[in-house]
């Protein structure tokens, strides 16, 4: 019997860089089970992501749109109500879709109100929780400050911590993101305490935990079910707990990709973002070294709690039928191109990993294969809806389905660019800066090889050139012999600008089925003389009248 997708495991880590995994060629860092997913599936070595910012990533790969067609641009921007997810997508074709760790998605409170939506109802659940059925979900964000907590949400794992025994208010702060220096507690908030243990037990850090929430979820839902299983590692706070806090030394972290020439660049974002605290903290060498030995251990761990999930598969038989997806909602500067963290537009940042494996026949030709299409993170939401036995309704989708890349059938056209957005406006950079609200916004274009940076506001864009110039040290934005190149990657982005991307309630299918049906429900308009229409058209106008009151 031909095999079929009845289940679908989602798999998202939060800042996973697409070159950090073995299968992609990381020279130290060894991850077999990510290589193991490679070798069953397609690797698409070219997919990006149409937000650098987690939360504003997450909502167009849970819609399957832009972020400037969903609205939710910033982490806190609320998913406004009466956007369509993948979970909703996903059960009009029989599958259920469920949540497992974090969406960084906020609830449109005040639109549900509005509607009159009850918050716990199943229906304002699911709009709370950006469509999904939530198993559990945990933003793995649990910080405080002077002014209270970042997320104020009750985080389960840090309730599950002090239920284990973990003393105090806050052990993921505490504990899973602390270590222990002089006796004291050491933050890892503190880039120079990276390389130090975290002061927890390895079963019970955050990567476990979740998998273990995992392993629960599978063993008891029959299916068929959509899983977003969703690890808040390899994020920040960058630190690791025994034995992966010192698996890798020193001589095995890769020296920056960074060049003299881009402090150089006077272009005024991005050399603002170089120069920013950030941006500085990575250009430490020896507290850069100290973070990228955690985050290596951080994705060891993930891999190997990887492994676990797959064993699980393959035990009870499941991988048969259930499609596996591993990908990332952005990556991690972590001091490439003089900066840290992921609000820019470099490969280190846009490109992540994502890596498909089809259990469907038709995939076979193409396992274990690598694919150089450029793929966005929206085509994943029409790829489920498709594996599903369904057809993806695309008046709201913007991606386009992986099936017949997975299937090894040239597709009849492919995208020419790909598309990626960054909203600043809620940042100190835009007062800075000093652009409005509607200026401080960046927009990537990228054909494969060419990349045009946009930056509203009247700055000058940058340009570069991956095939002449790989490591993007060049920036060619304000050189005058490039100017053509500029003004047809802007065509690219011009056209993306122009598209149909509100008129989400009516489908093709309606509007085909609109045209010219006006005049057969009794709207004849153009008609000069009684002989220049079909006679059908006036059969309720014309016949013997059956009063005449002109004559009274």
């Amino acid at each position: 019997m031909a095999r079929a997708v009845k289940n679908i495991l989602f798999v998202m880590y939060d800042q996973l860089r697409w070159d950090y995994l073995s299968c992609a060629g990381h020279p130290h860092l060894h991850t077999p089970n990510f290589d193991r997913v490679a070798a069953m599936g397609v690797r698409f070595d070219r997919a990006y992501v149409q937000s650098t910012i987690c939360g504003s990533s997450r909502m167009s790969y849970y819609t399957g749109r832009y972020a400037q067609s969903h609205g939710a641009e910033w982490n806190g921007f609320p998913l406004r109500v009466g956007e369509k997810t993948l979970g909703d997508h996903l059960r009009a074709v029989g599958m259920d879709c469920y949540l497992i760790g974090k969406t960084h998605m906020r609830a449109d409170e005040e639109g549900m109100q509005r509607l009159g939506v009850d918050p716990d109802s199943i229906i304002g659940v699911r709009a709370s929780e950006c469509g999904f059925d939530p198993w559990v979900r945990d933003d793995g964000m649990v910080p405080e400050g002077p002014d209270g907590s970042y997320d104020g949400r009750v985080s389960p794992y840090n309730e599950w911590l002090k239920e284990k025994g973990y003393p105090g208010p806050n052990p993921w702060s505490h504990y899973a993101n602390s270590g222990i220096k002089d006796g004291q507690i050491a933050p890892a908030w503190i880039l120079e305490n990276a390389d130090l243990q975290a002061n927890i037990r390895e079963e019970d850090s955050e990567t476990p935990w979740l998998t273990d929430r995992a392993l629960e979820f599978m063993d008891q839902q029959p299916g068929p079910w959509c899983a977003h299983l969703s690890y808040i590692k390899p994020h920040w706070p960058y630190i690791a707990p025994a034995p992966y806090h010192d698996m890798f030394g020193a001589n095995q972290v890769p020296a920056p990709t960074r060049d003299a020439r881009e402090l150089d660049n006077d272009h005024p974002v991005y050399s603002r973002f170089a120069r920013s605290p950030i941006g500085k903290s990575f250009q430490d060498d020896e507290a850069r070294a100290k973070v990228i030995q955690a985050y290596m251990g951080l994705i060891k761990q993930c891999d190997d709690q990887l492994g676990r999930v797959l064993d699980r598969l393959e035990q009870t038989g499941a991988i048969e039928h259930t499609m596996v997806v591993l990908t990332s909602d952005h990556g991690d500067y972590l001091g490439d191109h003089w900066m840290g963290e992921k609000m820019f537009m470099h490969e280190q940042s846009v490109r992540v990993p994502m890596i498909v494996y089809d259990p469907r026949e038709a995939a076979d030709a193409t396992r274990g294969t690598v694919s150089e299409a450029l793929v966005e993170a929206i085509d994943l939401a029409p790829t489920f809806v498709e594996a599903a036995g369904g057809a993806p309704e695309f008046h709201w989708l913007e991606g386009r389905s992986l099936a017949p890349l997975l299937h090894g059938a040239a597709p009849s056209s492919w995208r020419d660019a790909v598309i990626s957005e960054y909203n600043y406006a809620a940042t100190p950079l835009a007062g800075v800066l000093g652009l409005s609200d509607e200026d401080a916004r960046i927009f990537m274009v990228f054909d494969g090889r060419w990349k045009l940076i946009h930056f509203e506001g009247g700055i000058r864009p940058m340009l570069f050139d991956l095939q002449s110039d790989p490591d993007e040290f060049e920036d060619l934005g304000a050189r005058a012999d490039h100017a053509a190149e500029i003004e047809r990657m802007y065509g690219h982005l011009n056209a993306w600008g122009r598209r149909q991307s509100q008129q989400v309630t009516v489908s093709k299918e309606k509007l085909d089925g609109m045209r010219g049906s006006s005049a057969r429900r009794g709207i004849l308009l153009g008609v000069a003389r009684a002989a220049d229409a079909d006679p059908e058209l006036f059969s309720k106008y014309v016949g013997p009248a059956q009063a005449d009151y002109t004559k009274e």
